[in-house]
């Protein structure tokens, strides 16, 4: 399993460092591969976010997600998206932005860093409310229980993530978004409208993605639901109620939940993107240096989600999708916090790393216990039977 799932990330791996070498020999072989290492250690999170979700789907939209997600991932969010933004920001043609990319490098890298602000307003807010929705809501597992129970309390008021979020951006955009240093050191600029309407943008986004996508879920379920009621009441060789939903309509159901499930994964994906991408800068300003470097390390988280559906390992380590979304409520605040303040990569990835190797150890104790528990169970039924 672990050749199947992960052949296409060593294969394209390979590949990779050998173009770099070809095209920019050793020291562009040393940089893909650095910043291969630092796209997967800043979105091992992301694998476990996105598992979460990916195993809701069936094998077609998985291998949609290995496939043409990865198109997206690597192409659309490491290449042509600093482009755009570029464009967007410096008010020019896309074949201006493109020629700026690939001829004018140090201006590549000062327009891309002067449009961070934006970025990361609304990548922390689209993060933020994953983080929110999901501590708000009400489980049968906690990991912090003495913390998420009484949240999940508070969270039964309507709308409650989307009050904290708004508030949480607009006390950004009147401090931290304020006196912003410009690219360079050369003075501040205000940036504090730029945040507002980005992270609006980010808050509506995820609205709509996430709640198109759960729409569709739970017509699924509801229908899938309606369809065993009915073949219960006509019996196992009766034909289905004619006002009933016929097995086409359940595809039909199933498809449009996986296809803006499919959505949703990618701009999760995007989200999380947006700190590599800018971080990139750090190493090199060149825009093939860094879609491929990061393209690398993509592929290998996607594999990794696809191997942590298929292993079962959510299922197997409960408190591992917990550790999941603190770091992701964690990496919201830095990128927020990066509109104004640098934070290193290393800092980032090590806040991410600790929270899942937590919840992953905590949920090795919690299996120990409950086998201690079951084998102590099964010890007293023995000596019940054998008289002893």
């Amino acid at each position: 399993m672990l050749l199947r799932t992960f052949g296409w990330s060593f294969g394209i791996t390979a590949a990779g460092l050998a173009l770099a070498g070809v095209l920019w020999g050793g020291k562009g072989l040393a940089i893909v591969a650095i910043l291969s290492v630092l796209e997967i250690s800043l979105s091992f999170d992301n694998a476990v976010i996105n598992a979460g979700i990916l195993r809701k789907l069936n094998t077609f939209w998985q291998k949609m997600f290995l496939t043409v997600g990865v198109l997206i991932a690597v192409f659309g969010m490491r290449l042509v998206f600093p482009i755009i933004i570029v464009a967007i920001t410096a008010k020019l043609s896309p074949w201006e932005a493109v020629r700026v990319a690939i001829n004018d490098h140090d201006r590549y890298e000062a327009l891309v860093t002067g449009a961070h602000p934006a970025i990361a307003a609304f990548g922390g807010m689209f993060l933020l409310m994953i983080f929110l929705d999901f501590i708000f809501e009400e489980r049968e597992i906690t990991w912090l229980g003495w913390l998420e129970k009484p949240l999940a309390r508070l969270g039964k008021l309507d709308m409650l993530s989307v009050v904290i979020a708004l508030v949480a951006l607009v006390i950004v955009a009147t401090t931290v978004a304020t006196g912003v240093p410009v690219h360079g050191g050369h003075g501040t600029i205000d940036k504090a409208e730029t945040v507002l309407l980005s992270g609006v943008g980010g808050l509506i986004t995820y609205l709509v993605v996430g709640g198109i996508s759960g729409f569709f879920e739970e017509r699924l379920e509801e229908d899938e639901d309606d369809e065993d009621e009915d073949g219960e009441e006509a019996g196992q060789a009766a034909e289905p109620a004619t006002n009933g939903p016929t097995k086409a309509q359940v595809a039909g159901l199933a498809g449009k939940a996986a296809f803006f499930m499919f959505l949703y994964l990618e701009v999760i994906d995007a989200s999380f993107s947006f700190d590599g991408v800018v971080g990139a800068f750090a190493i090199s300003n060149d825009i093939f240096e860094i879609a491929l470097g990061l393209g690398i390390g993509a592929m290998y988280i996607r594999s990794l989600t696809v191997f942590l559906v298929r292993k079962g390992t959510l299922d197997d380590y409960v408190y591992l999708e917990h550790g999941a979304h603190y770091a992701i409520g964690a990496l919201a605040v830095i990128l927020l916090v990066t509109i104004k303040y640098d934070v290193s990569e290393v800092i980032t990835g090590l806040v991410g790393v600790v929270l899942i190797a937590a919840s992953y150890w905590s949920s090795v104790v919690r299996n120990r216990r409950l086998g201690e528990g079951s084998q102590e169970s099964d010890d007293d039924k023995t000596e019940v039977t054998t008289g002893v």
